[in-house]
């Protein structure tokens, strides 16, 4: 069975419809909200000898894909790792054109995502981005904040470790004492409350780690890591990964009768 014919076996209905989670056994078994380490951008070009932007501009066909897939599969929620607070470190050509891309993206992508019914989500700290890359993040956010079929969560300029710590000095900030802060306070103060804990983690690239993504919100989230590189990641790699999702049981540290037996 194809990836597709095993996603339509699973969910009982067409492709491009919203799957029905109250069917009985279905609920976890399509993730409601995937988030996606999108790596290997440099080795793809340096393997083709090619400068490291092409791998770049090469991953963006990708994210094309991958948005396409998820919002016909009927996932309600994607994050995609995009510029992480680390990657300023990287030489000063690669950020600025990473900059320029993430604004021509912006352009050219968000009127497909607003008449596709997609909401656009930025993550992350915005006050070390231009004034004109910052006017473009506000614009999407403001068309597409009515739209209601998939969200997509951008991380730019984003830190786990940053989140948290902004986190906890926003509920402290809201009168908190800080000697009672509880998780749900920390929850309740991170960047986007739109966000759910992803359900499922994807790594591209072969790589087997979190890279200061999403810390606090993944620390049940199902794993899964592919050895494409992310430019090379399609559509039929992304429904791999829903189905290998849908094999797993779920169990949030509880055990299950039978265990108990």
């Amino acid at each position: 069975m194809g990836a597709w014919g095993w996603l339509s076996a699973l969910r009982g209905r067409n492709r491009g419809e919203m799957p029905d989670r109250t069917q009985p056994g279905l609920e976890g078994r399509i993730p409601l909200h995937v988030a996606i380490i999108m790596d290997g951008n440099g080795r793809w070009a340096r393997r083709r000898r090619l400068p490291v932007i092409a791998g770049h501009r090469a991953g963006a066909q990708a994210v094309r894909r991958v948005v396409e897939a998820a919002r016909d599969a009927g996932i309600r929620q994607l994050t995609l790792y995009s510029f992480s607070t680390e990657n300023w470190n990287r030489p000063a050509d690669e950020v600025e054109a990473l900059m320029r891309l993430h604004g021509e993206m912006i352009e050219s992508e968000v009127p497909t995502l607003h008449a596709n019914d997609c909401r656009v989500v930025f993550v992350g700290r915005r006050d070390e981005l231009s004034e004109s890359l910052r006017g473009k993040m506000d614009w999407a956010e403001t068309l597409t904040e009515s739209n209601g079929r998939m969200v997509l969560f951008i991380a730019f300029n984003y830190g786990g470790r940053r989140e948290i710590v902004d986190s906890v000095r926003g509920a402290a900030a809201a009168g908190i004492d800080p000697a009672v802060i509880t998780a749900e306070d920390i929850t309740a103060h991170m960047y986007s409350p739109l966000m759910r804990e992803p359900d499922l983690l994807i790594r591209t690239s072969g790589e087997r780690r979190l890279s200061n993504f999403l810390l606090w919100q993944s620390a049940y989230s199902e794993l899964f890591f592919s050895e494409r590189l992310w430019p090379d990641f399609d559509e039929d790699e992304f429904l791999r990964a829903i189905k290998d999702y849908a094999g797993r049981e779920r169990r949030f540290g509880s055990r299950d009768e039978v265990d108990n037996a």
